[in-house]
């Protein structure tokens, strides 16, 4: 079968778009005009693409699978083949009532692959930028052990545990974001228009003003005059910084600043320990042996200093060592996660271990950073208000001055 991508009217004029799934151009005509849609225009879409080749159309950048709509997929999917369904049909399925195109189409094109012959695992591999290698590593245990339905529920699991994750920081720092973009845009907009047009009575009496007075007029004028050019700048220095971050050493040296960073530091580094661990755990639990899951967790964990770590830790367990050693040694881990690691490895239960420190960790992130923004919140006001009673003070020095000497 192939999927076409579609346009056209209902019967009530009505502009409509979808997808449609269809062994031929005609019979997908034949369908859509059965449901009372007139096609404008119908498009097969390539689901040969080459995995390794760089999109950089808009559907790459706007069409992307969300992580809830993969979590609600793999969870379905987990139920539908826990029911003794065949995986063709489990697919096909899913297709039916997904809503999202992307993941429609994604699905669609895994589905297509598995009934010409290919793995699940091998199929999901197709589509990289959807299904990481976590992802599909886990799918291929599941299917070698024959408990897919379990390690697709473990993986919806991990999935929602990720999304609650992020969603909670992202909530959290979405207020102190706001208040500060406002207090920006407030500033700029009183020093460039409010500003100009109260002191320059000040400046037509000839009088000398203030110190404050002369500072704030003097940033108010750069301002005016060279707002432009602090926009091309600031633009240049982001561009050569995300430059920057893209090399190898650059990213390491950013990431080992970020966890020296007060305060900050200890969130980011708890961040990235409960994703290890809760990446380690679900893939151990899973099946997947210990050294593909060590260079699989490399790729999830997103810190440069960690994945140097975990990488001297895999060679080193390649070796005969335990993990928890070499771990400890690197001296990035914190000591609770390397003691819980070792007691997990000498009781046989690894994964446990993990999973538990991993909801440690994530607890330890969410108390931390509702702690932060808490005070984030009144110290940022506190910031504005110093700033602004500064600039109303600079206004009204002068004027102080003037009734001084009129008395």
């Amino acid at each position: 079968m192939a999927l076409y991508t579609w346009s056209g009217y209902t019967e009530k004029g009505k502009a409509t778009q979808g997808l449609m799934d269809a062994t031929s151009l005609r019979e997908a005509k034949l369908k859509l005009r059965t449901q009372g849609v007139f096609v404008s225009s119908i498009v097969e879409e390539n689901a040969a693409e080459a995995p390794h080749t760089r999109d950089i159309s808009l559907k790459s950048l706007f069409g992307r699978v969300r992580l809830e709509d993969l979590t609600v997929m793999t969870r379905q999917l987990s139920t539908l083949v826990g029911a003794s369904i065949p995986l063709v049909e489990s697919l096909n399925a899913l297709y039916e009532q997904t809503e999202s195109p992307s993941m429609k189409r994604t699905v669609a094109q895994v589905r297509d692959a598995v009934n010409e012959g290919l793995s699940f695992a091998d199929a999901l591999s197709q589509h990289k930028r959807v299904f990481s290698d976590l992802y599909v590593n886990m799918v291929r245990s599941g299917e070698a052990s024959g408990a897919l339905d379990v390690v697709l529920l473990r993986l919806a699991e991990f999935l929602e545990g990720q999304h609650r994750l992020r969603s909670k920081v992202g909530t959290a720092l979405v207020y102190p974001f706001v208040l500060l973009c406002v207090s920006t845009v407030v500033l700029f907009y009183l020093l460039t228009a409010v500003v100009p047009k109260v002191v320059s009575m000040f400046e037509n009496m000839g009088q000398k003003l203030p110190l404050p007075t002369r500072i704030l007029i003097g940033v108010s004028d750069f301002l005016a005059v060279a707002w432009w050019i602090i926009a091309i700048l600031a633009a240049f220095a982001v561009f050569a910084f995300l430059k920057w971050k893209k090399t190898e050493q650059g990213a390491y040296r950013f990431d080992r600043f970020r966890m020296g960073v007060p305060v900050y530091g200890k969130i980011y580094r708890k961040i990235s320990v409960a994703r290890f661990a809760r990446t380690l755990g679900t893939l151990l639990s899973s099946g997947v042996p210990i050294v593909e899951s060590l260079r699989i967790v490399k790729t999830i964990v997103q810190n440069k200093v960690m994945e140097a770590s975990i990488d001297e830790s895999t060679a080193e367990v390649i070796e005969g060592s335990s993990i928890a050693a070499p771990l400890k040694k690197s001296g990035i881990f914190p000591p609770l996660i390397v003691h819980m690691i070792s007691t997990g490895e000498k009781s046989g239960t690894l994964e446990e271990m993990l999973i538990k420190a991993a909801d440690a960790y994530e607890e330890d992130v969410e108390t931390a950073v509702a702690g932060l923004t808490s005070v984030l919140e009144p110290l940022m006001i506190v910031v504005m208000g110093v700033i602004v009673g500064s600039i109303v003070l600079a206004i009204l020095m002068p004027m102080l001055e003037m009734s001084t000497i009129v008395r």
